[in-house]
């Protein structure tokens, strides 16, 4: 079997940093880059494009809300068609850095509350999915299972790729538990390497609440700014090397 290791990265801007991006960018398959918005800048984005670039990861553009102070996480009421026009924009950038590196974009993740704002509302979806394959048909869409934006992207055939999230708690609705609750953000090994484990092994996951349920997905995320990201991403790779699958990066294993 083959899965994508992907995390979000360049995060940062200026000389700030989240985490090692470089050490990152050896252990996952894929990269899901932050185009300036609510993490990044021109330099960071042409950083990791680079460093995708020497270690064969695919590149993927991680839009989101306009709002560093909130490392776009807090919704903002922007109407649709701004958000169409702010992905486009983050999207474009990226895809010309990219390109300026003899390189492609493969892939596109959404951050956080604009993925949220976009995953509760079909309409805004739809408009979201069109605009994007206007832009490149090929583009590769992270989504979370039987999503809004799975289904949109779905009607315009776009190319899929479902997402498991190592680091976050599930419900018993399959929904991630929101970031404020109690523990909604995983950081202890040993948890990691269990859920991981299940995940690989019977495709399922244990929810919060302590039941357990199916977890269809190609592709395993590790958040960057996860205290202890790094090793945690180790964890999982070492996780799905154990079960011997090989990482590969999401736009082979797109449907």
């Amino acid at each position: 079997m083959k899965i994508d290791l992907n995390s979000d990265m360049g995060e940062g801007f200026g000389p700030y940093r989240l985490c090692d991006d470089e050490a990152m960018m050896k252990i996952v398959s894929s990269a899901n880059i932050a185009c300036g918005f609510h993490g990044g800048d021109p330099n960071t984005m042409g950083r990791m494009v680079r460093l995708a670039k020497q270690n064969g990861v695919g590149i993927g553009a991680h839009p989101g809300l306009p709002d560093r102070l909130g490392f776009g996480r807090r919704e903002i009421p922007f109407g649709a068609d701004e958000l169409r026009r702010q992905m486009l924009y983050q999207l474009g950038a990226l895809m010309a850095i990219a390109r300026a590196e003899r390189v492609t974009v493969s892939h596109i993740s959404f951050h956080a509350a604009m993925g949220n704002m976009v995953n509760r509302d079909p309409v805004l979806a739809d408009l979201m999915m069109d605009a994007i394959a206007t832009v490149d048909r090929n583009l590769v869409v992270f989504v979370t299972s039987g999503s809004e934006i799975e289904q949109a992207a779905k009607r315009v055939r776009l190319k899929t790729l479902a997402l498991f999230l190592a680091d976050r708690a599930y419900d018993a609705g399959g929904k991630l538990v929101a970031r404020g609750l109690p523990g909604a953000v995983i950081k202890d090994e040993a948890a990691v390497r269990a859920r991981v484990r299940k995940f690989l092994l019977d495709g399922s996951v244990e929810t919060i609440e302590g039941g357990v349920i199916a977890m269809r997905a190609r592709s395993i995320l590790v958040h960057s700014d996860t205290p202890g990201a790094l090793e945690l991403a180790g964890i999982v790779r070492g996780e799905i090397e154990a079960t011997g699958a090989t990482l590969a990066p999401a736009a082979e294993l797109a449907e």
